[in-house]
C-alpha cells in the first residue's frame, strides 16, 4: 500500500482512536445495523474534520459471524469511505483472513485485524498449542494477508496480552512488524489490569519490540479501570487507543470514546509533548496530539444517538455526555458554578447550564426557575415556593419536581382567586 495513515500518525506523535462500539460493542448485547455503524463512523471522522482518517480507525464487525454482518462491514468500507480508516475483524485462521479483506477491498485506508492470542492460557483454548506457536503463526498470517491485497493494510490484536510474556510478544511484535503488520494491539482481554500493571506491560513489549513497532491499547474496564490505563498506556508512549462509545464492549466494557477524547483535548499535555510536524512535512496545527483540533461539541450529539440505537443509558452520572453535565440545583453553585465544575460545559461541549428543581434547591435556585417560565418571585413567595418543592421532592420520592407541576403551583401562589397569570 502506498501509505499507512495510522502508522504514520501514531509516528508522528498523533493520537490514534480505534474505535470498537460496533465491534467488541456486540458482545455487550447490543446490534448496530449497517446504517447506524455508517452513520456513526461519518460522525466520528467529522470530529476530526479532513484528518478524520488519520485519528480514527473504525472496526466495522467480524465479517465471519455471518453473511449480514459481511454486508455490514462491507457497507461502511464503501459508505464510510474518507471519513474514518475502516478495519475488518477476524479471527488467525486463513478463511477468516481472506474474508476480512474481502469485505473492505478496493476502499481506501481499509485495514483487517487478526486476533491472536499472546498468553499460554488463551493460546491453549483458541489455537490448541503454545503461545510462541501461536505468535509464529500469527506472523505468517500476516505475510499472507499482505499477499492477498496489498492495499489493506493488516494489524493483530494480542489477545490476552496482560497474562503474557512480555518478552515473547515483543519479539514477536517485532517480527510482525517485519512481515508488514500496521499495528500490534495488546488487549487486556480480561480487564485484570491495574494502571501500573499496564504501564510496565506496554514500556516492556515496546522495547523489546524496538522503534519500527506501532502498539496500541484494548483495555477493558471490569474494574473499572480502562481509562487510568489507557493514560499510562499513553505515558509509555502509545498513541493509538481503543474505545467505544459509551464504553460499550464485552462484559463491564472499555473506555468510553467520549471520555478519552475529551479529556486528551481539554487537557492534552496528559498525551505528552509531541511534534508538531507530521509526514511529508504536513502541519500538525501545532504542538499536540491532533492533526486537526477535535469538535467536542459532536460529543453529546453522538453519545445520544448511540445511547438510543443500543439502548444503553445515558444517566445523570454519565460522564462529559450525561443527563447531569451543566445542571445546578443547589444554592452555592447557582452563585459560582466554576468552582464546581473541572471544565465550561457550553464553552466546551455546548452544553448550556440548565438550573432545576430537587430537595435541594434554595430560594435563589427557585427564584431562577420561576423567571424561566415567566414568573417574578418576591422574597415571601420564593420562601413558600421553595418550602413546596422540597415537600413534592419528599412526598414523591423523586429529586426532580416536575416544572410543569411547578408552574401551575405558581399559578395558585401568584393569583389565588382566579387561578390563571
Amino acid at each position: 500500500m502506498d501509505r499507512d495513515l495510522v502508522r504514520e500518525s501514531a509516528s508522528a506523535g498523533r493520537v490514534v482512536l480505534w474505535e470498537e462500539s460496533a465491534r467488541d460493542g456486540a458482545q455487550a448485547k447490543t446490534l448496530m445495523g449497517a446504517g447506524l455503524r455508517v452513520r456513526l463512523a461519518r460522525e466520528q471522522g467529522r470530529i476530526f474534520g479532513a484528518h478524520g482518517p488519520r485519528h480514527v480507525v473504525f472496526a466495522a464487525g467480524f465479517p465471519a459471524v455471518c453473511a449480514e454482518e459481511f454486508e455490514a462491514v462491507r457497507r461502511v468500507a464503501v459508505e464510510g469511505e474518507g471519513a474514518v480508516s475502516v478495519a475488518a475483524v477476524c479471527r488467525g485462521t486463513r478463511d477468516d483472513v481472506r474474508q476480512a479483506v474481502a469485505s473492505v477491498r478496493g476502499t481506501t485506508n481499509a485495514r483487517v485485524m487478526v486476533v491472536v492470542p499472546a498468553s499460554e492460557a488463551m493460546a491453549g483454548v483458541m489455537t490448541h498449542t503454545g503461545a510462541a506457536e501461536a505468535l509464529a503463526a500469527g506472523t505468517a498470517l500476516v505475510k499472507e494477508a499482505r499477499e492477498l491485497d496489498d492495499g489493506v493494510a493488516v494489524d493483530v490484536c494480542l489477545a490476552d496480552a496482560s497474562r503474557a510474556d512480555h518478552g515473547l510478544m515483543g519479539r514477536y511484535a517485532a517480527e510482525m512488524t517485519g512481515a508488514g503488520a500496521g499495528v500490534v494491539v495488546l488487549a487486556d482481554t480480561v480487564g485484570n489490569q491495574l494502571p501500573q500493571e499496564a504501564r510496565r506491560m506496554f514500556a516492556e513489549v515496546g522495547s523489546a519490540a524496538g522503534p519500527d513497532t506501532v502498539l496500541a491499547s484494548h483495555l477493558h474496564n471490569d474494574l473499572g479501570l480502562g481509562l487510568a490505563n489507557s493514560l499510562e498506556a499513553l505515558r509509555a508512549g502509545v498513541r493509538v487507543l481503543s474505545s467505544a462509545w459509551l464504553g460499550i464492549a464485552e462484559r463491564s466494557g472499555m473506555v468510553a470514546t467520549e471520555q478519552l477524547l475529551f479529556l486528551l483535548a481539554h487537557r492534552p499535555e496528559l498525551a505528552g509533548q509531541l511534534p508538531a510536524e507530521g509526514p511529508s512535512g504536513e502541519s500538525g496545527g501545532g504542538a499536540g496530539p491532533w492533526w486537526t483540533e477535535p469538535d467536542l461539541r459532536r460529543l453529546p450529539e453522538i453519545a445520544r444517538m448511540v445511547s438510543a440505537a443500543t439502548g444503553v443509558p445515558l444517566s445523570v452520572t454519565t460522564p462529559i455526555v450525561g443527563t447531569g453535565v451543566g445542571t445546578i440545583s443547589t444554592g452555592t453553585p447557582f452563585v459560582h458554578p466554576g468552582l464546581f465544575q473541572p471544565f465550561d460545559p457550553e464553552a466546551l461541549l455546548g452544553i448550556e447550564p440548565r438550573v432545576v428543581l430537587t430537595q435541594l434547591a434554595s430560594a435563589r435556585v427557585v427564584t431562577a426557575v420561576a423567571a424561566r417560565l415567566g414568573y417574578a418571585l418576591d422574597s415571601a413567595q420564593a420562601r413558600a415556593a421553595m418550602g413546596w418543592v422540597k415537600a413534592v421532592a419528599f412526598r414523591t420520592g423523586r429529586a426532580m419536581v416536575d416544572e410543569a407541576a411547578f408552574a401551575a403551583y405558581l399559578d395558585g401562589l401568584l393569583h389565588p382567586v382566579a387561578g390563571a397569570r
